[in-house]
């Protein structure tokens, strides 16, 4: 018979699914290797979690809603000036991802091999298309696509951590000097992005 369910036992197999997965992927991750990494046994794993499809997919959940949800509020708020969301949306992002280099990289690389369904976890693409952060973008740009400049955004701030491995592999950033670049960009992709809205 098996304990009652506790959720310190339970967050420390989404812990550790969340570093291995990160590590190795979907399909390089076997739940053995989750459980050796809570240091639980497989039968204690599977009582809480039935399948590596349903834990990947609590993973995935939980990463996602990291990368999109402290953005989105800050998107939406129709209070804020578009100056005000940028500087805020770049610092939040900035946090986030310092904290979590790697999410970035897995979730691009595990949506393209394993789609998941990100919509019913976070409607982004309803939140885009109808948010304040558009109507501000083209009221500032008239005639501007207003993909351009959120794509650019999410370039200047994600591809950084998308490329680590490859900066790092070919010895131009080691980890300090990364964390450096990382909080002069902090700074400058907000006035870089300004600049664009007032060219």
């Amino acid at each position: 018979m098996y304990p009652k369910k506790d959720i310190s036992t339970e967050e420390k197999i989404l812990i550790s699914a969340s570093k291995v997965f990160t590590e190795k992927g979907f399909s390089g991750t076997r739940t053995r290797d989750i459980a050796e990494e809570a240091g639980i046994n497989l039968a204690l794993l599977n009582y809480y979690f039935r399948s590596k499809e349903k834990l990947f997919e609590q993973v995935m959940k939980v990463k996602i809603v990291l990368l999109f949800g402290k953005i989105i509020p800050i998107i939406t708020n129709e209070k804020s000036t578009l100056e005000e969301k940028i500087d805020l949306a770049s610092e939040k992002y900035f946090e986030i991802l310092s904290k979590n280099p790697n999410l970035p990289l897995f979730i691009l690389s595990e949506i393209q091999k394993k789609p998941s369904n990100i919509t019913a976890l976070i409607p982004v693409d309803k939140v885009l298309k109808t948010s304040v952060l558009l109507r501000q973008i083209e009221e500032k740009k008239p005639g501007l696509n207003a993909f351009h400049f959120i794509v650019n955004f999410l370039s200047m701030t994600a591809f950084p951590f998308i490329a680590k491995p490859i900066l790092k592999n070919f010895n131009i950033l080691n980890d300090e000097e990364f964390q450096q670049f990382v909080e002069e960009r902090k700074t400058l992709v907000p006035v870089w992005i300004k600049m664009i809205l007032n060219s």
